[in-house]
């Protein structure tokens, strides 16, 4: 299957059916996964230097899985085909070539290997490698605690991810009822999920607008106008026809990550659907749209559900945080100031978005972007000055009246850096993944050290009533001694007010006392498991 000297037309579908062969012959075990040592043996026989193959490979694996499945095989195979004629091995050269004329590559020995393998893999056999689903199965996260999975069943980072998670997290969130008190366990879903983007801002800032920008297209259920349209949290996903699912029957799919949300309750089920439809970016990207956060006590106390709760528990699980403003809305009301609070801990996922900049003047613009900050450095407590992204994202050609000639320049440069950040997310969404699991076990190691501190100094007999009240008045002296005693950062801590009023609807005394093994198990898992997982995934010709 060499390349021809006069290129001729060979079509996508025959490229799948001649590479899926080859996929098959590459993957050894079957698994659908194209594993670093599996490429070093197949890829040799290019005959490419180390350094074109490590970009091959950087390019094909953009997300850092640690493995290919099969279109990304086929993406390392057209990248071979290209270096070997001479292209410099580049996203770009990729995206400008006619792949409808590109040739196979040349393998050195290939149709040999491929002509003994047709004895062996039947057609079945090539086409069930195709699929690469997670060996670990979802069964395996409802089973007993501390379960050990068998380290071949680790063929990506996510795998690795799962079994530290089962073997090692698991067990100290249970034990010390970390789902209680700060975020449910995790399920398989969870690992799994597609990058997320939630979009929150007060009402008619265009967050529903901004999305069908985005898709070029609306959503099933999608409602725009100038009052509160969006009376529910929608999440908008890939999905084989156009449908609204509602939300006690999203909140029971074991396939999706949003068994979370039952703890929530009916009143907020009630409010929350998906809209799932067939579209190439809701492949890679899932979207929430939010409810309009609106000014006044008394909207919050009219909510039937824990609004700042809810937006909470998606910022822990989004890649990316949208906070929308209007040049005319610039007021943070007490509800969306509460909001923004509840995003403590995401800084880096939060990106500001000035929209419909275009109905205003180049001066006005000026004067509102400074007030815009000074509002925001009121309410995120942070010295750095947040990123602020200026335009009009809809579909509407901008008004260059309003903006002028500089302003439709801005507004070009302003959305394509907000495009940029928008196409890395699925890039890093690998990376994402870690950081958040990372996060997430030293918040519950601290938990831990404090639910067990708090069981130390309970009484053996008498006055336990007592004791326990005076811990919780006393609490954020309690926090200081577990963090001088055990040298923690004081930053991985969680609020002491939040704790305070958790804490009051328990018995200390039926808290579980401190089990060094299982706490040193997490700190292995730190420090040893994850390291040796990243060396274990990466650009295997590094």
């Amino acid at each position: 299957m060499g390349p021809d000297s006069s290129p001729k037309k060979w079509s996508l579908k025959e490229q799948r059916a001649a590479y899926l062969q080859w996929f098959a012959l590459a993957d050894e075990d079957g698994d659908g996964r194209l594993t670093g040592n599996d490429a070093l043996r197949f890829f040799a026989m290019s005959n490419l230097s180390k350094p074109e193959l490590k970009q091959v490979w950087a390019i094909a694996d953009s997300k850092r899985q640690g493995y290919l499945g099969f279109y990304e095989f086929m993406t390392a195979m057209q990248l071979v085909s290209l270096a070997q004629t001479g292209n410099e091995i580049s996203q770009n050269t990729l995206s400008n070539a006619d792949l409808d004329r590109l040739q196979p590559p040349t393998m050195e020995g290939l149709a040999k290997k491929l002509k003994k393998n047709s004895g062996s893999k039947g057609e079945s056999a090539i086409v069930a490698c195709h699929p690469s689903e997670s060996p670990i199965p979802a069964s395996w996260f409802n089973s007993k605690s501390g379960k050990k999975i068998p380290l071949k069943s680790v063929t990506s980072i996510i795998d690795g991810l799962k079994k530290s998670y089962i073997e090692k997290l698991r067990p100290l969130e249970k034990t010390y009822q970390f789902h209680d008190f700060v975020s449910p366990l995790l399920t398989s879903s969870d690992f799994d999920a597609k990058p997320m983007v939630m979009l929150l801002g007060q009402y008619s800032t265009g967050k529903t607008t901004f999305i069908k920008h985005l898709l070029k297209t609306s959503y099933p259920g999608a409602h725009i106008g100038p009052e509160p349209t969006t009376d529910r949290f929608v999440v908008i996903t890939s999905g084989p026809d156009e449908r609204c699912i509602p939300g006690n029957t999203i909140a029971v799919q074991a396939d999706m990550p949003y068994s979370g949300l039952s703890s929530f309750g009916t009143a907020f089920l009630s409010k929350f659907e998906c809209s799932q439809m067939p579209h190439p970016l809701l492949e890679h990207v899932t979207f929430v749209d939010t409810p309009g956060v609106l000014s006044g006590e008394k909207q919050r106390t009219q909510r039937s559900y824990d609004f700042t709760g809810v937006t909470s528990w998606f910022a822990a699980k989004c890649d990316l945080i949208l906070l929308l403003f209007d040049p005319h809305k610039l007021d943070i009301s007490d509800e969306f100031k509460r909001v923004i609070g509840s995003l403590r801990g995401h800084d880096d996922k939060i990106r500001i978005v000035l929209n419909k900049a275009d109905q205003i003047d180049a001066q006005q613009l000026m004067r509102v972007y400074g007030a815009l900050l000074w509002s925001l450095g009121k309410v995120l407590n942070t010295p750095e000055v947040m990123r602020v992204y200026i335009g009009s994202f809809n579909d509407k050609p901008i008004r260059e009246t309003a903006a002028g000639p500089l302003g439709m320049e801005l507004f070009q440069k302003e959305q394509d850096d907000l495009l940029s950040d928008l196409n890395d997310i699925p890039k890093k969404a690998c990376d994402r993944r870690i950081n958040e699991f990372v996060k997430r076990a030293r918040a519950a190691k601290v938990h831990a050290h404090i639910i067990s501190h708090l069981k130390k100094e309970m009484p053996a007999l008498m006055g336990k009533a007592k004791a326990q009240q005076k811990l919780l008045d006393g609490l954020d002296e309690h926090f200081a001694k577990v963090q001088k005693e055990l040298h923690l950062p004081p930053g991985d801590f969680p609020s002491v007010e939040e704790y305070r009023e958790l804490l009051s609807a328990y018995n200390f005394d039926q808290f579980e006392k401190l089990r060094p093994k299982m706490v040193q198990g997490v700190d292995d898992m730190l420090a040893y498991d994850i390291p040796d997982l990243l060396k274990k995934f990466r650009n295997p010709y590094d």
